[in-house]
């Protein structure tokens, strides 16, 4: 593939001659169009006013694929014009993908390249490690990459021989996406942040870490066995990400009358005493329950030679009220039935021989529709007034 683009990346206009035109696919003699390679996309642009959506590497060379066909021969001398803001977007995201990897060479064990991508909102490199990377892991690698920028580390490449390559430690390898690195060469070509990090690489860097900007990590993920993904974006959208994340914190900090930093001391506390309330309020369910039901069996009513006892009950789903009925079926009454007041009932049933019979007598009379077993069983989505429902269960009858 040509090499002119990543060799050369600020070079963005240029006059050359067309090789070949097939349809809307153009071959120049000369390109510094980068075609989609390793993860990074192609470049943006126009020849001769007419603009490139695509570009790739076949096996004629670099194809430019335009928005409509030229009416162009061979030989036709062209001006080309790669699109400078999305072709400096990718130079920086790239090169932070690199200033990542070097982060992540002092934070993270047995390190290696699992994968990369840029799209316009945010850049991706899947890490191999054995490291388990937290959200602390995360803030880390942003502290990281971040002084990197500051240090105004310059940024280098040169081709050097595929072996000396391979022999040197230093060197990171990522064959899976750089597939534009090798081809049948001897030489690799090397990308270098001074002191920070290298790498064999083809796409398009910027000279300095400086012109990275801001790097602003996203979150992480786990695309695979081995492999943690860390999303980070550049520019714009890391700037954009920022200030969200900035906003929420400021809006936590005076929702839970803190300062920003002890936002999380803060929510802790907070996430205490909700657990404290939730267990309270637990509890006076419970023993409002029980108080209920303790009500209930005093009036205990006889339908068809069994004794019964049934009433409503308030604030409470089915499954609260399982272990009750069964406890008390048999002890208390042969049949023990709650039905829920909210909308639409429900009713659950104890006994200890024939549960669902009793639910499925229910369900006849009122719709809905449940099981269970013989012991408890239990219905909802019933049709009807829950003291209708009660008074069904003691007498049979559906006023």
């Amino acid at each position: 593939m040509s090499r002119q683009a990543a060799a050369e990346p600020y070079t963005t206009r240029f006059e050359t001659g067309i090789s070949a035109v097939d349809g809307r696919d153009v071959t120049l003699e000369t390109t510094y169009f980068y075609p989609q390679s390793g993860g990074q996309p192609a470049d943006r642009g126009k020849i001769d006013g007419k603009e490139v959506v695509d570009v790739q590497v076949t096996d004629d060379g670099v194809v430019h694929r335009l928005a409509e066909a030229p009416g162009w021969r061979p030989g036709h001398r062209a001006l080309c014009e790669v699109d400078w803001s999305f072709r400096m977007y990718c130079m920086r995201a790239h090169t932070a993908s690199h200033a990542l990897y070097g982060a992540g060479r002092r934070v993270l064990d047995d390190l290696g390249y699992g994968g990369f991508g840029i799209d316009d909102k945010k850049i991706r490199i899947d890490f191999r490690t054995t490291t388990d990377v937290t959200d602390e892991t995360l803030v880390e690698l942003e502290r990281l990459v971040n002084e990197a920028v500051w240090d105004s580390r310059d940024v280098s490449w040169e081709e050097v021989p595929v072996e000396d390559a391979r022999e040197r430690d230093d060197v990171a390898f990522n064959t899976k996406t750089e597939e534009g690195v090798f081809g049948d060469s001897d030489t690799v070509r090397v990308v270098t942040i001074e002191g920070w990090d290298a790498a064999a690489c083809g796409g398009t860097h910027v000279r300095n870490t400086r012109e990275i900007g801001p790097v602003t990590v996203i979150g992480r993920s786990n695309p695979g066995e081995g492999l943690t993904r860390v999303e980070f974006a550049v520019g714009t959208a890391g700037i954009d990400r920022r200030t969200t994340e900035k906003s929420a914190a400021f809006e936590a900090s005076t929702v839970l009358g803190a300062n920003v930093t002890e936002v999380p001391q803060a929510a802790r506390r907070l996430q205490d005493e909700v657990a404290e309330l939730e267990a309270e309020v637990e509890e006076l369910r419970e023993n409002l329950l029980d108080r209920r039901v303790a009500d209930l069996c005093e009036d205990v009513e006889e339908r068809g030679g069994r004794t019964v006892v049934a009433g409503t009950v308030d604030g409470v789903g089915p499954n609260d009220v399982d272990d009750v009925v069964r406890e008390l079926a048999g002890d208390v009454a042969d049949v023990v039935a709650l039905v829920g007041s909210d909308r639409p009932p429900f009713v659950v049933v104890g006994s200890e021989t024939d549960a669902t019979d009793v639910i499925d007598d229910v369900t006849a009379e009122f719709g809905g529709g449940g099981g269970g077993s013989d012991r408890v069983a239990q219905a909802g989505g019933l049709d009807g007034d829950p003291d209708r429902i009660v008074e069904y269960l003691k007498t049979g009858d559906s006023p």
